[in-house]
């Protein structure tokens, strides 16, 4: 399970996260939703453990980032809003340093490899430099370093932007299996249509905080709306907001 606990975060004078709470269940796809400028990204680095919160408290397994960052790591994979790549090393490369620095080696390391690569259909990219990939190959290869080391907990920043058909529904089933085998799944997006697909509970956060929660259809019954994306438009951006500005995207 993922938890947030009261978390705030401001830069310079400007709050980000305003006392956030909420919880991803284990075996359960929790998606994330938020105008631009809502939080999400900062979110989700903080339970990354890439930024620290100015106050409260994030667990992953029922550890603190901050306090286990090793054994989180360990738990954590993550596919954020950069890929992150090394484009003078080939895909085979870029994948064994990530496994190896989680810990696996030899048969272990071969096994995880040779799993990831046929999972998500890598080997006509596996020994090429992922230097002049297009966006969908880098978003890939991006997941594939998440998923290399098996980790219980997953977190998605909007991870099918870039990807064509193909590539999006090989995501979707990947991530539907893994729910399946009990794995904590936490994405952002902005597809109502892969949110539907998806998610178990949604999230809706508007100005640092999360303003609705629930199943999608819960939320359309919160908010007597016919459809995910009306309820989400009325929570983040309508009555509920009085006072509120957003850049609508």
């Amino acid at each position: 399970m993922i938890r947030v606990d009261s978390v705030y975060k401001k830069f310079a004078a400007k709050p980000i996260l305003r006392n956030l709470s909420f919880s991803a269940a284990d075996g359960q796809v929790t998606a994330l939703l938020g105008a631009n400028g809502a939080g999400k990204t900062t979110c989700l680095r903080i339970i990354a453990g890439l930024l620290k919160a100015d106050r409260g408290k994030v667990f992953v397994g029922g550890l603190e980032p901050s306090q286990h960052p090793k054994d989180v790591r360990r738990q954590l994979g993550i596919v954020g809003d950069r890929e992150g790549l090394y484009e003078r090393l080939t895909v085979a490369e870029y994948l064994s340093f990530f496994a190896s620095a989680q810990g696996l080696a030899g048969t272990e390391l071969e096994e995880a490899l040779l799993a990831v690569k046929g999972e998500l259909e890598l080997s006509d990219l596996w020994n090429r430099r992922t230097k002049g990939f297009s966006q969908g190959e880098r978003m890939k290869v991006s997941l594939a370093r998440a998923l290399v080391h098996r980790p219980a907990h997953l977190i998605l920043d909007e991870p099918t932007r870039g990807l064509d058909v193909l590539a999006a529904r090989l995501l979707r089933k990947t991530l539907l299996r893994l729910r399946s085998e009990g794995s904590t799944i936490l994405f952002s997006s902005h597809i109502m249509a892969e949110v539907l697909e998806l998610s178990d509970s949604v999230l809706v956060m508007a100005d640092g905080a999360i303003v609705g929660s629930g199943t999608p259809d819960e939320l359309m019954a919160q908010t007597g709306c016919g459809n995910l994306e009306d309820s989400f438009v009325r929570l983040a951006y309508g009555d509920l907001r009085e006072g509120s500005r957003h850049e609508y995207f």
